[in-house]
């Protein structure tokens, strides 16, 4: 039979050779001894088959968890079926956690082993791992495991159940140290104060109220009739006010300085900042335990309803415990050195803080105890694994353990368990029922207010981003009715004004051929008849030939045919002198060629 050992790291997974059992077995002081240290006769034992690296350190973690609960992962179930003889008979897998040894051989048919050989082979696998397998080193082995270890924490402390229960066990910790740090500083103040006046400590017996009394009277001697009535606000009664006065003139206390009495006033006001601390953090474990075990809170009560969650360490390991061990749980000491000496076992423990043993008569108390701790028990599997949390069925069981105590006294007979637990179930489910409502109402509210903010958002948003749109198809707008009207504006004022400045740039002009200015001038000439009509229209101006007014004439049918995009006008000097220049020119042909014909 094939022997092969499963080893999980934190790198991967990696799966080994061994020779056969029968030698492994014959050099089992070997492998205990120098076999596992010395490298090279740990590789005459073992070789390496296969390695299946981890892909990623959530990958590792995955596996990690699953190993630790005894679950086959689906990387270890691919290595197994791929790299392991297909006769699952022959081959023999040692693992070293029983627990996926059990699941190995429940899912994939192989034959497991764990302890003996098994555990020392493991061992030194462990030290000789980074030689085994090529590319890893000791160091990046050490960070993977640290890393491993950090995530596989963090995951167990964020994902804990019981972290709810945490909160109630510190709390109630916090408590009880609370109650005796309180004490202590009280009796210390009581001391300290007692030394000026006396007689208070027989007058008030609260070391709340003797600590806020002691900061508010002082000096002894100050105190008057005037006040009297804050006295009485402190105390909370009248013939205590009144004694405390009639006691201050009276008094046998020796006198005190003023540096003294600056120091009991500002000790006993942290002793009233502690007592005030203590009423808010009880008031906070009440909220706390009506969430978390409303049925055990209202059985028998916060306080002790914590402590027995406190002391079994979370409520899903008291819901665990039978009503026996509930019934003991805080009497560990009594209970063990019962048994030692073979004497009487404790018949309560914590629960004993309840007030229905103290109700009860001597002889009742151990039979009460009994039965307050199977309701106890029964109360937290309630809270424990119920999905709405209720307080009806502990109202319930707490009826029944008064009607078992009235059953003690007065021999009357209690209702039938199955009876009190229908009258509950219809109560629970009439309360889930509400639950339900007012959840549904509430989320309803949310829903409508989730709603209202949307539309208030959108509204905001659309007004933002529509102004400056807006804005910019105005502001594209302008310039465009700008551009369109310029070039229709400026030939017509330049028309208007003077000719000789519209006329277009030199290089329009080149384009004109001698031949259709002659042609254009002939035929514009033989047209007009009338002159002098002409020259009246510009009186201002000089006389005008025939062939300046052809090239007036001529010179703006081709500036029709200029685009929006080229400007006709001239804006420089230079271009208008250009102008003046090419229109002489012109004037001294055209006169050459009218004298000629």
């Amino acid at each position: 039979m094939l022997l092969h050992v499963l080893f999980e790291h934190a790198v991967g997974y990696a799966l080994l050779a061994l020779k056969e059992v029968e030698e492994i077995s014959l050099l089992l002081p070997q492998v205990g001894g120098s076999g596992v240290l010395n490298l090279g006769k740990f590789h005459n034992i073992v070789r390496l088959v296969a390695f299946c690296p981890f892909a990623s350190s959530q990958v590792a973690l995955e596996n990690a968890n699953a190993v630790s609960e005894g679950v086959v992962h689906e990387d270890l179930r691919l290595l197994l079926e791929t790299h392991l003889p297909s006769k699952k008979k022959k081959v023999l897998l040692g693992v070293g956690d029983p627990k996926i040894g059990a699941a190995i051989q429940e899912e994939l048919g192989y034959n497991c082993q764990t302890g003996g050989v098994i555990a020392e082979i493991l061992r030194g696998v462990r030290l000789h791992f980074h030689n085994l397998v090529k590319g890893l080193t000791d160091l990046s082995a050490c960070k993977a495991q640290l890393g491993l270890g950090h995530s596989y924490s963090r995951a167990k402390v964020k994902f804990n159940v019981n972290r709810v229960d945490n909160m109630i066990i510190q709390s109630i910790s916090l408590l009880d140290q609370l109650d005796k740090d309180i004490n202590t500083f009280s009796m210390r103040v009581r001391e300290w104060y007692g030394y000026h006046f006396p007689e208070l400590v027989k007058i008030i017996n609260d070391n709340a109220t003797y600590c806020r009394l002691a900061q508010f009277i002082g000096n002894r001697r100050e105190l008057n009739e005037e006040k009297l009535e804050k006295l009485e606000e402190l105390t909370m009664d009248g013939a205590k006010a009144k004694a405390i006065l009639d006691a201050s003139r009276s008094s046998m206390g020796m006198d005190i300085s003023a540096i003294d009495l600056i120091n009991i006033e500002s000790f006993s006001s942290r002793v009233v900042s502690l007592s005030e601390y203590r009423q808010s953090l009880h008031t906070y474990l009440r909220s706390k335990m009506s969430q978390v075990a409303p049925s055990l809170s209202a059985l028998i009560g916060e306080a002790v309803g914590a402590r027995l969650i406190a002391h079994a360490g979370s409520l899903t390991n008291l819901a665990k415990y039978p009503a026996s061990t509930v019934q003991i749980l805080g009497a560990e000491k009594a209970l063990f050195r019962a048994l030692k000496t073979r004497g009487n076992t404790p018949k309560y423990g914590l629960i004993f803080h309840s007030t229905f043993i103290g109700r009860a008569a001597a002889k009742n108390k151990g039979r009460i105890s009994r039965y307050l701790a199977n309701k106890c028990s029964i109360a937290s599997r309630i809270d424990c694994f119920s999905e709405v949390p209720t307080s009806v069925f502990g109202e319930k069981l707490r009826e029944q353990v008064e009607e078992r105590l009235s059953f003690y006294e007065t021999g009357e007979i209690p209702r039938k368990n199955l009876d009190v637990m229908k009258e509950a179930m219809v109560q629970a489910e009439e309360a889930a029922a509400e639950m339900a409502r007012k959840l549904e109402k509430q989320e309803k509210k949310r829903l409508k207010k989730e709603k209202k903010r949307l539309a208030a958002l959108a509204l905001a948003s659309s007004e933002n981003s529509s102004t400056p749109e807006e804005y910019e198809e105005t502001q594209s707008e302008r310039p465009k009715k700008k551009k369109k009207q310029k070039p229709q504006e400026t030939p017509q004022e330049n028309g208007m004004e003077d000719p000789s400045v519209s006329i277009s740039k030199p290089k329009k002009k080149r384009s004109f051929s001698k031949e259709e200015l002659v042609s254009s001038d002939v035929e514009e000439t033989a047209g007009n008849v009338s002159l002098p009509k002409r020259k009246k229209s510009f009186p201002k101006e000089e006389p005008v030939s025939d062939a300046e007014e052809a090239v007036n004439r001529s010179v703006p049918k081709k500036k029709r045919k200029f685009s929006s995009k080229e400007e006709p006008l001239s804006s420089g000097p230079e271009e208008a002198a250009g102008n003046k220049s090419g229109s002489s020119k012109k004037k001294k042909k055209l006169q050459k060629l009218s004298q000629e014909d």
